[in-house]
């Protein structure tokens, strides 16, 4: 047995298109699921989150500041990380995942100037800060965004 053989036991599940209120015969007819009576029976029964006349959990809480859906979340790397990386080679997104510097490169990843480089490297990445720029071009690398 392996985690892909598991299914759910043959007549525990309905098909999504099940015809509820058909018929004895159906094996859902007469109340159609809903049992008897009650406001859940009722058609038009509450809305999600309703706490019945409460004030909701979702009022309660406090709102505060501004969310920008336009923002981006853009992951900082030191220039002193890529110093493990041999001279000459070319330093893109994907090496620095394959390196395990980034994890979950998000939106962006930027190369920051902390730190001191000491070999030539061709650096691709989607931003740069003016110093971290400035200390690879100085060692004759290259800093490309990409």
């Amino acid at each position: 047995m392996e985690l892909f053989n598991l299914r759910p036991a043959d007549g525990s599940k309905h098909s999504n298109n099940f015809r509820k209120g058909r018929g004895h015969g159906s094996g859902n007819g007469k109340t159609a699921g809903k049992g008897h009576k009650g406001q859940k029976a009722r058609s038009g029964a509450k809305r999600p989150g309703f706490e019945g006349g409460q004030m909701p959990l979702y009022r309660r809480i406090p709102k505060r500041g501004f969310t920008n859906r336009n923002s981006k979340e853009i992951v900082g790397i030191n220039i002193e990380r890529l110093e493990r990386f041999e001279e000459g080679s070319t330093v893109s997104v994907e090496t620095l995942i394959e390196a395990g510097i980034v994890k979950n490169p998000k939106d962006g990843v930027k190369i920051l100037g902390r730190g001191e480089l000491t070999k030539k490297l061709n650096v691709q990445a989607n931003a740069f800060s003016e110093s971290a720029k400035a200390k690879i071009e100085s060692l004759g690398g290259t800093a490309e965004v990409v």
